[in-house]
């Protein structure tokens, strides 16, 4: 689409502007190809006719959908003020104070402490990608971080900028990210160093000045070394151009440098009274700006930080009085005062204290320091001249020793800072942050300026090559032709300056004359240059100065004092008298070979991009300028072999205020550093580019059916571009992107607006016609019904005649009397009945309680006195009581109220006379200030008395004037009609006269001419009577043009008044609205009594209708007969009036029954219908809870599916099996038998003989005990049969279910996966039982050949060990052990269990060391399992609940009465006996929460990658998909990634979570602990992620918000965990998505807000709306004065002022006691435990 195509009405574009730069205008008609004006309206609504060049149009304003992107070159139009207009957006309305602009990162300093800098941002920010988060210094960190550790490369950070635009603070962020993401292992904290050299540089190299009060004086590269782990191992720090100047020269309202008045505002501490130094007003070096503090800034406590941080460093107390000594003689320096001694000498008084003490604290002579201050040395080749200098040689002397010692004491810190952060080992990657000055120019430009600006211009070609680069890359990773893109290209700056026979060897060639100037400097600059190079001007009025075209801007360079900075010189005999001191510091300064700054120099090898431009002489290298240039050039190699990212850093305004934006200042800066550069190159190309997945997203709605029918998306998009844009050079395909030149997004966003805005017309259209037909076709209704009633009024009304209307109202008085009477009767019957049962009644009662009290009274009165005595008694005694108590209180309370009293009316009279003082003031003022009202109301008096006489003058005046015209007005025409009278009368005259003439002419003639001469006469006095006239006219009229300008004037006055007489005209308009509203109520009232009084006419219709029935129908024979004599009498004769009233009776009866029948029947329907309401409520509930129930239900299902498949199989040889087993048992009691009827004849035997063997009886009683025992086990056996039976009936149950459920467990067996460990446990069983019984056998034998069997155990759990099987006992039952394995079939905690079980063996032998070794060796190997498998989330889980088993199995075994309220008899017995293991109970809680917390972390690691883009990313609902642009960094998720987490795959993963740890036994409330704990790291990690992603603060994103928390809510409703608290920790962010949801406009709106968000804090809130942003055009952003009334709503919320949530932060975990319920004596041990050496007790 041709660019002027869109130069359409409506469209907006930018027009120059000399305030703001540029001003936004909307086009009024659209303009044709050759016009020259374009017809614009501006935004205060004038119109204007704008002159174009057809050639170079205004450029067009991009649509507001893109207004505020994070990247400027999302734009579609892409030009300076698109640039300013979106920085100013995102900076002033959203508060944002960083943007892309392609790889630059655009900082502007907001003068404001904002809290997006925390901990909690760093986290959020490390691991991601930059297209991921909104702009911000950390993601370019994390970005330089992620490059170095991916590709092994160094990377290097430019931070640049003006003074005060934040570059310190900027590079100071992006170090402690580093320090933050990268910690190292060793214990030297090498991060903290790297962070504590910053304030140590910032003391002694910034300063204040007129732009900021920390401006960094000096460059500063620092280089952050990383090891081959990428954790910080060291840094290395190089700095550039320091400010030596500053040190004795500071202009108005600037300062020094930091570090001088740390150290006088300390100069009273006792470690520095040594220094005589005294407050910074005292010193010339310090005092010359004129203002010595700052603002909000505390020297001492920055003194106490920069202490705190040499420390840090490990520089010793004596190294730090050095430099302060050092520091503290340089001011000393400073107040030495030079007197002139003529005009040619001068000198220093020999007792100057200064003097003397600078010369004391650097220790040296200070005879010689007081001569050579003021001579010096010249030496010739053939002798040495000692030459007096003048004052002002000698104070420049004085000034360049001060910056001489002060430039070397700088470089030494930075060279002891180096050696502290020095490392030992290999680096294996650094990265570099600079922080250097950007382009300068001011009023008056030196040295400074120049060495800066040119140092910016070789920053500047190194910044277009690295773009140029990009952009290259990306075209041919893109399969895009590469066309040649034209860009500025500074190399001719960099060769004017820096080339042979450039400035900078110009400068130097002319320092090395003896007598070199700056004005020979700059003709010779004149003759090499002017007119020669285009980049080299001279000014057409100076002749001292130069002016180079730099890439920003020109700039007039003074060149007065080039060479003495340049030259940077200090008297040699000054120097070796510094090299002669004593003070060790001070000397080495000036050493002949100094050491080397960079320790770093032979680790770092870096590759030259372009050699180095070495200088030709020793003497040349010396001066600043080739310094300078070779350190610069050194730069250049290091970020050549790097690779950059660039921070822009902007400065808003020059008054430092908070969030305000100067265009022009922001347009100047913009174009300084580059970034209108980088966005002119990337216009010139196709700067808009799009996937083909977030094209087809965003601009579906444009494709037809038939192109949306296609499979390859890529395919789609290509046919919709060439349908919807016809020129193919607007855009290019590749192989990821589609590419779009400037303008071509904004068009097909315009093409998307207008098909929505069609369909939303066509849904409004119909949408509208449905309701207009809906209410046509009620009025329609409505007039139809009025129509039949009306109709049917009207036929009635002609019906009834004048005789119908008598009988009607006669019987109407008949029936009203007729019925009076039966009423009364009836009443009267009533009420004679009534007073007769009350008589009856009340007599009853009254005689009943007559004879209660006769009973009662008595003793009652002999209770009352006696409770009154008691009462009495009772009273007096408490009453004493109290008395004493009351009594020695208000002693006691007396006392301390007349001590506070005393203290009280001290402290008052003290404030009574403070007040008294103040009110006396405060009497004075308001005295004052009622004088100044009384005089101001005074005058108000007078000037309102003298407007009114004023304007009653004024309308006086008018009045007479008016008169006066009138008066005039009737003049003139009496005079005109007078004037035409005479004329007639004349003419009259002359007709006769002139017949008289004819008649005698000659006797006439005379007369005549006496005549004419008369009338000629009056001719003339009329016409100067005229003329006078006229004149007095003019006059009034000019009077009354003075008066209609007073007029005017009042008339103005009274505009006001108008304006306000207009508001209530408009709202005067309102009214007949509102009256038409109130007819409208009142027709519908009218429509409403009519609709009812139709409704009393059919009623009294069918009245008539069913009494002329009833008529018709009534027997009026049977009446009569049921009347008596009596009643007939008052009846007429023929009986017509009763047998009326009684037709009407019963008409009236029948009517009441049908309507009660009906009031029934529609109450028994309602009651019905709420019947089922109610039961469809319980049905839901409980089809819910089966829904809830299902996967717990299918669960079990499966289990007991593979369960009795398992058993099923078992069950033939269990039948086998325990036939045997009964036959056994058969034989073991015959056996049994006779072994007792051989004892009993053996006991017999032994009766019988006096003195038996004493042997044989203890063998008998052996042998009693065993049978006994064995019997006692052959119970137990039978007991177990008896179950295994009862498990075989309950088996063939379970087979009669199973042929039920067969298809059921068809589909569930398969994914049984234990069907195996199942059978192998029953085996297991069997084998068991087989064994027992084989050992009872032996036993049985046994007894049976040697009549002595041994001695039978019952089980009473423990298990026995031995303790050289302890390690076995740990290696099997811990180290080794799989938990599936275990879980599956065994009880919860079953290794808790037998470990129990070991340590009761313990107890009960009563073995201290075995019972302490085998604890501690548990808890060790415990503790080595968890650290083994510290990320295996399964093995934590199972150790979790067995440590969590365990402990409550030592609580609950430990006698103590409070864990023993719940155990069995049984459980009691088997407590511990000897030992207290509270201690021990301590360790392990201690372990449990170790293991609690490694679970946690676990849990997060894995579903922490899941939150982000399955809870904001993902979009589950239909329709709300809304990408935007998203300009050079692109999202790293895509739309159509299928690995990409969903909604689901977080769901899944808790469902994992959830079955493992109810697999593993763990307990409930330990559960719901980590449940809460893991949807609070959900809620705060997508409410973090919102906060940083102004993309994603949209109204559809909380919707889709708001649908995900309710697929969370449903899971924990699914899984019975609405206890435990985590739907609470929802709450943040449900109120966030509720806030991007909710409208945003009214007073109203902002109180809502207020009042519904009470979970997230001022920040928060204020934070979300600056972020909103529209998807759409018919969305609106939120306006700034909304922003800010609830912000002055929410001031008074006392919250922390924090942006982001804890993600980090941890509940209390609680370990509730919950004993077991397993007997430790019915407890075995599995064989795949391998734990055959243990023997069960």
């Amino acid at each position: 689409m041709a660019l002027a195509e869109l130069y359409t009405q409506y469209n907006r574009v930018w027009i120059p502007d000399n305030e703001e730069v540029w001003q936004s205008a909307e086009i009024t008609k659209n303009y044709k190809a050759g016009d020259r004006f374009l017809q614009v309206q501006l935004e205060d609504g004038t119109e204007i006719n704008y002159p174009v060049d057809p050639a170079a149009l205004p450029p067009l304003r991009n649509p507001d959908i893109l207004v505020g992107e994070n990247d400027l070159t999302a734009l579609s139009y892409l030009h300076e003020p698109a640039v300013l207009h979106n920085l100013k957006v995102r900076f002033v309305e959203s508060k944002l104070i960083y943007t892309y602009s392609g790889i630059i990162l655009v900082a502007i300093n907001p003068y404001k402490q904002l809290p997006i800098y925390g901990d909690a941002i760093i986290h959020a920010y490390s691991g991601q990608n930059m297209g991921d988060m909104d702009p911000h210094i950390f993601a370019v960190a994390e970005e330089a971080y992620k490059q170095m550790a991916r590709n092994n490369k160094n990377q290097s950070i430019i931070v640049s900028g003006e003074s005060g635009a934040g570059k310190t603070v900027s590079a100071r962020y992006t170090m402690r990210y580093f320090a933050t993401v990268s910690k190292s292992t060793s214990n030297a904290h090498v991060e903290d160093k790297v962070l504590a050299s910053n304030p140590i540089t910032e003391a002694v190299g910034n300063a204040k000045t007129t732009r900021n009060d920390n401006s960094s004086r000096f460059g500063k590269y620092t280089e952050i070394s990383f090891d081959q782990s990428y954790r910080i191992i060291g840094a290395n720090m190089r700095t550039y151009l320091l400010e030596k100047s500053r040190v004795v020269f500071q202009s108005e309202n600037e300062r020094n440098y930091h570090i001088f008045y740390q150290l006088c505002a300390s100069a009273m501490q006792p470690e520095f009274q040594h220094l005589k130094l005294g407050s910074a007003e005292e010193f010339n070096y310090t005092r010359m700006g004129g203002n010595t503090v700052i603002e909000g800034v505390d020297d001492r406590a920055n003194m106490v930080e920069t202490q705190k941080t040499f420390a840090l460093l490990g520089l010793k107390e004596d190294f730090q009085m050095d430099i302060f000594k050092t520091l503290a003689a340089i001011l000393h320096l400073g107040n030495v005062e030079i007197t002139a001694v003529g005009d040619e000498r001068s000198s220093i008084n020999p007792e100057d204290s200064h003097l003397n003490i600078f010369c004391e604290l650097l220790d040296l002579n200070f005879d010689k320091m007081t001569q050579w201050l003021c001579h010096r040395k010249i030496i010739t080749t053939s002798e040495t001249v000692i030459k007096p200098m003048t004052k002002a040689q000698a104070v420049n002397a004085r000034d360049a020793l001060a910056k001489k010692i002060y430039s070397h004491l700088f470089d030494f810190i930075v060279e002891r800072i180096n050696q502290a952060l020095q490392f030992t080992g290999k680096q294996h990657t650094f990265i570099g942050v600079l922080d250097i000055y950007g382009f300068e120019t001011f009023d008056v430009n030196s040295f400074e300026q120049f060495c800066i600006n040119y140092a910016n211009e070789k920053l500047q070609l190194q910044f277009n090559l690295h773009v140029f680069k990009l952009e290259q890359e990306e075209y041919m990773k893109e399969d895009i032709p590469w066309t040649l893109i034209d860009f500025y290209d500074n190399q001719p700056v960099i060769d004017l300056i820096e080339a042979k026979m450039g400035i900078l060897e110009l400068l130097d060639e002319e320092c090395l004359l003896p007598h070199g100037t700056d004005e020979n400097w700059l003709q010779k600059l004149y003759n090499n240059f002017v007119n020669k190079n285009a980049l080299f001007e001279k000014p057409r009025i100076s002749n001292t100065s130069f002016i180079i075209q730099h890439f920003a801007d020109k700039v007039e360079y003074k060149c007065e004092g080039f060479l003495e900075k340049n030259r940077d010189t200090v008297y040699e005999v000054l120097m070796e008298i510094l090299k002669e001191s004593k003070f060790r510091l001070c000397a080495n300064f000036f050493q002949d070979n100094p050491v080397s700054i960079s320790p770093f120099s032979s680790t770092i090898n870096i590759k030259s991009a372009r050699p180095v431009l070495k200088p030709p002489n020793k003497q040349l290298r010396m001066t600043v300028g080739s310094k300078f240039r070779s350190s610069l050039s050194l730069l250049m190699e290091t970020l050549n072999a790097t690779t950059p990212h660039y921070v822009r850093c902007i400065k808003p305004n020059d008054e430092k205020q908070p969030f305000e934006f100067d265009s022009k200042r922001v347009a100047q800066q913009l174009r300084a550093c580059g970034v209108l550069e980088t966005i002119r190159i990337s216009a010139q190309s196709y700067p808009s580019r799009w996937t083909y997945i977030e094209f087809f997203s965003r601009y579906s709605i444009l494709m037809t059916q038939q192109e949306l029918s296609l499979n390859d998306k890529k395919q789609i998009c290509k046919i919709v571009l060439q349908r919807l844009i016809q020129d193919p050079n607007q855009y290019q395909f590749g192989r990821t992107k589609i590419f779009f030149r400037a303008g071509q997004v904004a068009y097909l966003e315009k093409l998307r607006s207008d098909k929505l805005r069609h369909a939303c017309i066509m849904i409004q259209k119909s949408v509208r016609g449905w309701l207009q037909r809906k209410k046509f076709l009620r009025i329609k209704q409505a007039a139809v019904t009025i129509q039949q009633y009306f109709r049917g009024q009207r036929t009635v009304r002609q019906a009834i005649t004048a005789r119908a209307l008598k009988q009607t109202w006669a019987a109407i008085v008949i029936q009203k009397y007729c019925r009076g009477y039966l009423v009364r009767k009836l009443c009267q019957l009533i009420h004679v009945a009534a007073v007769t049962i009350q008589a009856f009644t009340r007599g009853f009662l009254a005689r009943k309680k007559y004879r209660k009290m006769l009973e009662e009274h008595k003793a009652v009165i002999l209770q009352k006195y006696a409770r009154a005595w008691l009462a009495r008694r009772r009273f007096q005694n408490i009453r004493r009581f109290v008395s004493n108590i009351q009594l020695s209180y208000r002693v006691q309370r007396l006392q301390k109220k007349i001590e506070e009293q005393s203290r009280e009316n001290h402290g008052l009279l003290e404030r009574l006379t403070n007040l008294a003082s103040t009110h006396m003031n405060d009497l004075d003022t308001i005295q004052k200030l009622e004088l100044e009202l009384e005089k101001l109301t005074a005058q108000k008096r007078t000037y309102e008395e003298k407007g009114k006489k004023y304007k009653e003058d004024s309308e006086q005046k008018i009045f007479k004037l008016e008169n006066q015209n009138k008066e005039l007005r009737e003049q003139k025409e009496t005079l005109e009609i007078k004037l035409q009278e005479k004329t007639e009368e004349m003419k009259e005259k002359m007709d006769a006269l002139t017949k008289q003439l004819f008649d005698d002419i000659q006797k006439e003639e005379s007369q005549r001419m006496i005549l004419e001469k008369k009338i000629q006469n009056q001719k003339h006095d009329y016409e100067k009577e005229i003329e006078l006239l006229k004149g007095e006219i003019k006059v009034l009229k000019e009077e009354k043009s003075q008066l209609q300008q007073q007029i005017q004037q009042e008339i103005i006055i009274q505009d006001g008044l108008k304006i306000e007489v207009g508001q209530l005209t408009k709202q005067t308009q309102k009214i007949p609205e509102l009256q038409k509203e109130i007819e409208l109520l009142q027709t519908q009232k009218l429509d409403v009594e009519k609709q009812a009084q139709s409704q009393k006419r059919e009623m009294r219709e069918k009245m008539s209708e069913v009494t002329k029935q009833l008529l018709e129908s009534y027997d009026f024979e049977d009446v009569r007969s049921r009347l008596s004599t009596e009643d007939l009498e008052h009846l007429n004769e023929d009986g017509e009036l009763w047998f009326a009233y009684e037709g009407l009776k019963k008409a009236t009866r029948v009517l009441e029954s049908h309507f009660q029948s009906q009031k029934e029947i529609y109450e028994k329907e309602i009651e019905g219908l709420n019947f089922k309401v109610e039961h469809l409520s319980q049905d839901i509930n409980h089809l819910q809870k089966l829904f809830r129930e299902e996967n717990d239900i299918n669960d079990g299902i499966r289990l007991e599916v593979s369960r009795l498949t398992s058993e099923n199989m078992v069950i033939p040889d269990l039948k086998q099996q325990v036939s045997e087993l009964e036959n056994q048992k058969l034989d073991l009691e015959n056996r049994l038998q006779e072994q007792t009827i051989k004892l009993k004849e053996m006991s017999n035997q032994l009766h019988h003989e006096p003195e038996g063997d004493i042997t044989l009886r203890r063998k008998n009683e052996a042998q009693n005990e065993i049978n006994i025992k064995a019997k006692e086990r052959l119970n137990v056996i039978t007991q177990e049969i008896e179950g295994l039976s009862n498990g075989l009936k309950q088996d063939e149950i379970h087979d009669e279910v199973k042929s039920k459920i067969k298809q059921e467990t068809t589909r569930l067996t398969v994914e049984n996966m234990d069907l195996e460990e199942k059978l192998d446990m029953k085996d297991r069983i069997i084998k068991k039982l087989e064994d027992q019984i084989k050992t009872l056998t032996k036993t049985i034998e046994k007894v049976n050949e040697v009549h002595v069997p041994t001695l039978s155990k019952e089980y009473i759990g423990m298990m026995e060990y031995k303790k050289e099987d302890e390690e076995r006992i740990v290696q099997n039952l811990i180290l080794d052990l799989k938990p599936r394995g275990v879980v599956v079939n065994m009880i919860p905690g079953l290794p808790a269990h037998i470990l129990f079980m070991c340590v009761r063996y313990a107890d009960y032998l009563n073995d201290a060391d075995m019972l302490k070794s085998f604890i501690n060796v548990t808890i060790d190997g415990i503790k080595q399992v968890v650290k083994e498998n510290s990320e295996d989330f399964e093995m934590l889980s199972f150790w979790l609940s067995n440590t969590y088993y365990f402990l409550n199995c030592l609580k609950q075994y430990s006698g103590e009465e409070e864990f023993m309220k719940s155990n069995t008899p049984r459980q009691n017995k088997n407590c511990l006996k000897h030992f207290d293991l509270s201690e021990y109970r301590q360790i392990l809680s201690d372990l449990a929460i170790r293991i609690y917390h490694q679970f946690i972390i676990v849990m997060e690691n894995n579903i922490q990658p899941m939150i982000v883009p399955g809870m904001l990313e993902y979009e589950s609902l239909q329709g709300i998909s809304g990408l935007k642009p998203t300009g050079f960094r692109k999202r790293s998720s895509s739309i159509d990634d299928t690995d990409t987490y969903t909604m689901t795959s977080i769901l899944q993963q808790l469902s994992y979570f959830y079955s493992t740890m109810c697999q593993n036994g763990l307990d409930s409330e330990l559960l719901k602990q980590a449940v809460k704990q893991l949807f609070f790291l959900i809620g705060a990690v997508t409410l973090n992620s919102l906060f940083l992603r102004k993309d994603m603060c949209s109204c559809r994103k909380g919707m889709q918000i708001r649908c995900n928390i309710s697929y969370l809510e449903e899971w924990l409703k699914e899984k019975n965990l609405q206890s435990s608290n985590a739907k609470e920790t929802l709450e943040p962010l449900a109120q966030a998505a509720w806030l991007l949801q909710v409208k945003k406009i009214t007073d109203d709106d902002a109180k809502e807000i207020c009042e519904h968000c009470t979970s997230l804090s001022t920040v928060q809130i204020v934070k979300i709306l600056n972020s909103y942003t529209p998807i759409d055009d018919f969305e609106k952003r939120v306006a700034p004065s909304f922003v800010r009334k609830v912000q002055a709503m929410l001031n008074n919320r006392e919250d922390v002022p924090q942006l982001m949530l804890d993600t980090k932060y941890l509940f209390q975990v609680t370990f509730p006691f919950t004993p077991s319920p397993h007997a430790l004596e019915m407890i075995q041990v599995p064989s795949s435990f391998k734990l055959g050496f243990l023997t069960r007790v």
